[in-house]
């Protein structure tokens, strides 16, 4: 579906988020613009691309020649080959080696972490590309580089075929002394495994270590991918420096419709359990969307805003399952059907989501996710 900015994309819908193909492009642009030579992208798409819709967000990433993806699931690498996708597709997370079959038929890679994972997929009896997990200091997943026998050994395996080696840096969102200096660390361990893997004849594919915030903060690290999660959707999980300013775009912008607007008197309170009490009279409105649809009950109070009229105006009292009400006193005309926009621009004003994930203690990454399934996607272009 494709519409102009600010229409609904039907007659019934409540609340909406409207995702901007165009603003992804220039995202991918920006990313490329800060790697070094020889350094491709490659798109982390899983969790339905951070809430965007992974279907027609990977399809933009192709037509931008984006040509590698990163999924967290079979089921999400399962689902954008069924869509058509083209390109490398690996999967991050953990896959059963009962479902072996499915990467094997699916031609998706997978993430091994430690060498009993890898001789478990062996075994299956499967042919299987694989990407081999190094722990060089995220102690998340991964063979620890004094465990060197443990990543050699995965080179003899009978079915899996090693096509990349990784590694995830755990501090690469941090300018900080000490940081920097971990960051370095990591990488000296990552690339002792790699040249002594190589001295001893073995193909280690291709190497990536950084993610979003590695790009903008290490350029000067040099793999052949560069995994491009948070940035992709033009946003940073949280307001901090990089090293590298990015010239990023939001692709989501967050809406919903008034459902009613009252007046209340100075004393009167608002919502579950009266958090907020006018200290004068008041026009309210009632917008549809809750935090069934994803928005965070953690932002009652937190000095919240939405926009209408392309005024910035405050979200009072406690954040219902369905229902959000905001103040509209100083807002002009206020009426049923009017659109509330959440996260993203009307007018001169905007709702940036890293203020959103500020006021609700967490971050970006965690908004974008959690935007429920009962928002239709509408696509922009």
């Amino acid at each position: 579906m494709m519409l102009s900015e600010g229409k609904r994309p039907s007659g019934c819908a409540r609340a909406w988020v409207e995702i901007d193909l165009s603003a992804l492009a220039n995202n991918v642009a920006d990313l490329r613009a800060q790697l070094p030579a020889g350094c491709e992208l490659m798109a982390v798409v899983k969790a339905d691309a951070y809430g965007h819709g992974a279907d027609r967000v990977a399809a933009r990433l192709r037509d931008e020649g984006v040509d590698s993806f990163n999924v967290a699931t079979v089921d999400e690498g399962v689902r954008l080959r069924e869509s058509g996708l083209a390109g490398e597709i690996l999967v991050l997370g953990y896959t059963h080696p009962d479902c072996a079959e499915f990467l094997s038929t699916y031609r998706l890679a997978q993430l091994v972490v430690d060498g009993e994972y890898a001789k478990s997929l062996d075994a299956a009896g499967f042919k299987i590309d694989v990407h081999i997990a190094v722990d060089t200091g995220m102690h998340r997943l991964g063979i620890e580089p004094s465990h060197f026998n443990e990543i050699e050994e995965i080179f003899s395996s009978k079915n899996l075929k090693v096509e990349g080696v990784a590694t995830h840096l755990a501090s690469s969102d941090s300018l900080t002394e000490d940081d920097l200096i971990f960051t370095s660390k990591q990488m000296e361990e990552f690339k002792a495994v790699v040249d002594a893997l190589k001295s001893r004849g073995h193909d280690v594919g291709k190497l990536h270590a950084q993610a979003s915030y590695g790009i903008y903060n290490h350029p000067e690290i040099s793999c052949d991918y560069a995994r491009a999660g948070i940035a992709l959707y033009g946003v940073m999980s949280y307001d901090g420096e990089t090293k590298i300013k990015p010239a990023l775009r939001p692709v989501l912008s967050l809406k919903a419709l008034v459902a009613q607007v009252r007046e209340i008197g100075a004393g009167e309170g608002v919502s579950y359990n009266r958090t907020f009490t006018a200290d004068k009279p008041m026009k309210l409105a009632t917008v549809s969307v809750g935090y069934a649809d994803g928005v965070p009950r953690q932002m009652s109070g937190k000095g919240a805003a939405c926009l209408i009229n392309g005024r910035k105006v405050p979200v009072i009292g406690l954040i219902c399952m369905d229902m959000l009400i905001i103040d509209v006193t100083e807002a002009g005309c206020v009426s049923a059907g009017d659109i509330v926009t959440l996260i993203g621009r009307d007018g001169d004003e905007e709702i940036r989501c890293e203020e959103v994930a500020a006021a609700s203690g967490t971050i970006t990454n965690d908004i974008l996710c959690r935007l429920g399934s009962r928002l239709p996607r509408v696509y922009l272009d």
